[in-house]
């Protein structure tokens, strides 16, 4: 006879299958089931989840450095001793731009390195790692590596985010089995667009709620920091992010702050 916590482990696995595409919530029983992440395959037929090198894209003049980026991200994570590694998109990649000072100030005596790439997808992203991109540290792993990115994922809005979540997990699975030994610490996508109710907002906001289920708290960790840039009435905070998308020197001092206690938790783990 079913114990009632394996009915109630049965019926959130079942849950989490019809909401993620495969994802488990761990339970404390004899049939706890392995976290998605923990399985390296991933389904490769949607955009968000097929590796994409911008081909077509820097033909037409977008982005016309990728490649020499790629590989000068490749160099770094070979050259250099990392023990925090931050992965996303531009927001992440500002950290060298706009939040360069921040980033001194907290991260730069802490062998952090940053590879996040402007305007990439998930499936941009899944290239870079494909190509190399973490191979330089497969025999030192980081100590922590920050994942954030989706928000420029253009999900067709019937998904209800789970195929930008596909992405995001299919990333997660590339990191972990690469780099084993690494804390992930998976960010919440920001708040973006100034209402609750836009669309970009709606739209991240369906992403988080698939991305939180991944986390064990023993190798991935949750963080959403939404709360720091949204006001009280849930409006995006203009001071912070003047773009509605982008952090300004401001919002990355904010970010850094608002992350340092579980980054530093990690790092000591």
């Amino acid at each position: 006879m079913r114990t009632p916590q394996r009915i109630v482990c049965a019926f959130l696995a079942s849950a989490v299958l019809l909401i993620a595409g495969g994802g488990l919530v761990g339970c404390a029983t004899p049939f706890s089931q392995k976290m998605p992440w923990e399985d390296p395959s991933y389904a490769k037929d949607i955009s968000a989840t097929q590796a994409d090198s911008r081909a077509e894209e820097r033909a037409k003049g977008g982005w016309t450095e990728f490649i020499r980026h790629h590989e000068d991200r490749k160099k770094w994570v070979t050259e250099k001793k990392v023990d925090i590694l931050m992965i996303g998109d531009s927001i992440v990649f500002g950290w060298s731009r706009e939040g360069h000072e921040v980033w001194n100030e907290h991260y730069g005596n802490r062998n952090a390195v940053n590879i996040g790439s402007s305007g990439d997808r998930t499936s941009h992203m899944l290239w870079h790692i494909q190509d190399g991109g973490l191979d330089g540290m497969k025999d030192r792993n980081p100590k922590v590596v920050v994942i954030m990115i989706g928000t420029n994922n253009r999900g067709e809005p019937a998904n209800e985010g789970r195929d930008t979540a596909q992405g995001v997990l299919a990333i997660l699975k590339e990191v972990h089995h690469r780099l084993p030994d690494s804390k992930i610490l998976l960010l919440a996508i920001f708040p973006r667009d100034w209402k609750p109710t836009d669309a970009g907002r709606i739209r991240n906001d369906q992403v988080n709620s698939i991305l939180k289920i991944y986390a064990d708290n023993k190798t991935v960790y949750w963080l959403d920091l939404k709360e720091t840039f949204l006001g009280k009435d849930g409006m995006l905070r203009k001071d912070l992010m003047p773009d509605a998308l982008h952090p300004n020197v401001q919002g990355y001092r904010e970010w850094a702050k608002a992350m340092e206690p579980m980054l530093t938790e990690l790092l000591g783990k």
